[in-house]
């Protein structure tokens, strides 16, 4: 195994996905620190990339600093940011009716977009804690007014300590459906995440690796931005289910602790 990995272990670069990949709700997972450790030894360039769009940068940085990991809040790149840079390229000064978690209203705040429940340019949706049957009946009047629908991405479903639970494509599917709209999905594997990933780390795509936990965003992105993929089974994919799948990761790993060299 260790032969195998000393290419993956060479790359200068390392785009991670968090959820099933560096913790579960607030539990790390196991191998991580260890994993962290050696990235920072190895001054490898390192982002963590996530889809959730609940929490802030600031707020990803002080729970793994609760968990024990001291990391810089330059290390985090949310789909929260990636949706309020979209939003603001595509109409500066756009208004928004938003249905999401404080991370997604305070980027699209800092891009300059503005809360509006009467005529919104858009209606924006990620994952929240306050979603109900009136958020839904709202969102489908603004959308079928002229609100272009957008949401932060397309996870399904998402891991967490109680086990699979719903994700940000399950609550925007009662929106499509009832107005016969297609939601525009920002955050992995949409390209548009993955390039800004890249800038970030300041290297080119044969230099970085993509490491997650699911076969549908974290994998494709990586194969489609022209990276090498690391699947951990520490999250919501088993081994059984890579075989629904046309393309397969570079490697499959029980979780990040595989990576660095074991002693």
């Amino acid at each position: 195994m260790n032969d195998t990995l000393s290419l993956l272990r060479s790359k200068k670069g390392f785009i991670c996905d968090m959820d099933g990949v560096i913790y579960h709700g607030n539990r790390l997972l196991d191998g991580v620190p260890s994993f962290v450790e050696w990235l920072q030894k190895e001054n490898k360039s390192f982002l963590f990339l996530t889809n959730s769009s609940e929490r802030s940068p600031l707020e990803l940085q002080q729970k793994l600093a609760r968990m024990g990991l001291e990391i810089g809040e330059e290390h985090f790149y949310t789909s929260a940011l990636a949706t309020a840079k979209f939003v603001a390229s595509q109409k500066p000064g756009a208004s928004a009716y938003v249905i999401g978690a404080p991370g997604l209203v305070g980027a699209l705040y800092e891009a300059g977009i503005v809360m509006n429940d009467v005529d919104p340019d858009y209606v924006i949706a990620g994952e929240t804690n306050t979603y109900n049957y009136q958020t839904i009946l709202k969102a489908v009047d603004l959308v079928n007014k002229g609100a272009r629908l957008i949401a932060t991405n397309s996870d399904l479903t998402g891991p967490s300590e109680q086990g699979i639970i719903p994700a940000c494509r399950a609550l925007v599917s009662p929106i499509e459906l009832a107005t016969g709209k297609q939601a525009y999905y920002v955050g992995k594997p949409n390209p548009l995440m993955m390039r800004t990933g890249l800038r970030l780390l300041g290297v080119h795509s044969h230099e970085a690796v993509m490491v997650g936990d699911r076969m549908d965003t974290d994998i494709v992105a990586g194969i489609e931005t022209g990276l090498d993929t690391v699947l951990v089974l520490s999250g919501c994919t088993t081994r059984g289910d890579v075989e629904n799948y046309a393309y397969r990761p570079h490697y499959i790993l029980d979780g990040v602790g595989c990576i660095p060299p074991q002693e």
